[in-house]
């Protein structure tokens, strides 16, 4: 039964989406707010969660982008009537996912200390970021398999399973972090930043349980790896190297400020990983429209239905605004209490609320591009996503960065870079949307 493009419709599936999306984020963000106010060691262990969290959130976006192929192209054969023909394919793009992610783990291992010496970490934060990320690695094959069946639930029009388990993995990290990071008196000592990474990824471990047992029970779709290839796989290659490429771009932007962050000096390192944290929170928070496109885009593309997909579009988009526009409010009304949740360090908060007001403004335009991306995602415009965020990171980001840079803007260089960012991307997508879909409309 074909479903009206509607308020109620529209977030049934954004709503769960949002609690979904922001679960990685919130896992971040949790380690973020309880390391930054450990008492031995608190700045340094801030800095060595904010390197390797953007580390491990590089390989993590780069191939977990197989979730977005993998939704899109199981949502075009729903609206198409097709189901049946496309089944095969998941278990096939989650064994090829999972055999690659173990690969670069391995290959990661013995070169990690280089790396992170890249990203400008040296002495004790060098110390800290080896062993927590010889924690947390383990959970990148996890994580990579819980995005793979959120996407498979999010083709098939259901957000309501990725929501119970980012629910489940969310809580779980925040009690275990609290047990683990400050230790029980009489029962377990403090195991500090040790403590979050064992609680990320017992964590981790707990949601890829349950996304294999839900999408046993609660879906015809099986993990058994069958042959031939399904014909769709090199679509999905395809795609998904499209995205790979995406990513790095993207992650480009994200591993050059936190490498001139950490070039400025501890505080600073600090107080940008509080900042990206937040950024990234609001960025899945927003997202749930965007998923939301994402799921009922690829349906109305595959049924042909392009009025349908015009007024989706602008009904995300508005929706997506009024989010927004409450975040600002928000964080304009709880500008200092959100600084102090992360860190008890004076130097860190100062530099912190120096450039804060740049993020709460950019949200708006922050929210046109990632609600839009979620669109072009469902639609299988993989391509244009690739060349957009290549042109937003190498015209836009990197020369603003450097700009900054040698103007000495310190942190705020690096936030107006960002923007710039975020303003190029939004851009780049209404205007493609406007000319393919708008010309659609006088024929349909």
């Amino acid at each position: 039964m074909k479903k009206p493009i509607n308020f109620k419709n529209i977030n049934n599936l954004a709503i769960p989406a949002t609690i979904a999306g922001i679960a990685e984020p919130l896992l971040s963000i949790t380690d973020t707010a309880i390391v930054g106010n450990i008492p031995v060691d608190g700045m340094e262990s801030l800095a060595a969660v904010g390197i390797v969290g953007s580390f491990l959130s590089m390989m993590i976006w780069v191939l977990g982008q197989t979730r977005s192929a993998i939704s899109a192209i199981i949502s075009q054969y729903l609206g198409a009537g097709k189901l049946e023909e496309v089944k095969t394919l998941p278990s096939q793009a989650i064994f090829l996912n999972i055999g690659l992610s173990i690969i670069i783990l391995v290959s990661t291992i013995f070169i990690i200390e280089d790396i992170f010496q890249l990203l400008n970490a040296s002495g004790k934060i060098l110390e800290y970021c080896i062993s927590y990320y010889a924690i947390r690695v383990w959970g990148f094959p996890l994580t990579l398999f819980v995005f793979a069946v959120m996407g498979i639930f999010r083709g098939l029009q259901n957000t309501y399973w990725p929501m119970l388990i980012a629910i489940v993995g969310a809580v779980l990290n925040i009690v275990l972090d609290i047990i683990l990071v400050y230790g029980i008196d009489g029962f377990i000592g403090p195991l500090y930043l040790e403590g979050a990474a064992w609680a990320s990824l017992i964590a981790q471990g707990v949601m890829a349980i349950m996304a294999f047992v839900l999408l046993i029970v609660k879906t015809d779709i099986s993990l058994r790896l069958t042959f031939p290839i399904h014909p769709e796989l090199g679509r999905l290659v395809t795609m998904s190297l499209h995205l790979f490429v995406r990513a790095f771009a993207l992650n480009t932007a994200l591993i050059l400020a936190v490498r001139e962050a950490t070039a400025l000096g501890d505080e600073y390192i600090g107080a940008h990983t509080i900042a990206i944290n937040i950024w990234l929170f609001s960025a899945f928070f927003i997202d749930g429209y965007g998923a939301a496109g994402n799921i009922m885009g690829g349906r109305l593309l595959g049924a042909k239905d392009y009025n349908g997909l015009w007024k989706l579009a602008k009904k995300i988009v508005t929706y997506g605004l009024w989010v927004s526009m409450a975040l600002m409010l928000f964080g304009l009304l709880l500008y200092y209490p959100i600084g102090r949740l992360f860190s008890n360090e004076s130097l860190v908060l100062a530099i912190f609320y120096g450039i804060f007001y740049i993020l709460i403004l950019g949200l708006p335009i922050n929210m046109i591009a990632f609600v839009l991306d979620g669109l072009f995602k469902g639609l299988g415009e993989m391509k244009y996503l690739r060349n957009t965020l290549l042109a937003a990171t190498f015209l836009g980001f990197v020369p603003i960065l450097f700009l900054g840079k040698f103007m000495n803007w310190g942190l705020m260089g690096i936030w107006i870079a960002f923007t710039v960012w975020m303003i190029i991307r939004g851009s780049a997508l209404v205007i493609k949307f406007r000319r393919k879909f708008r010309p659609l409309l006088q024929n349909h």
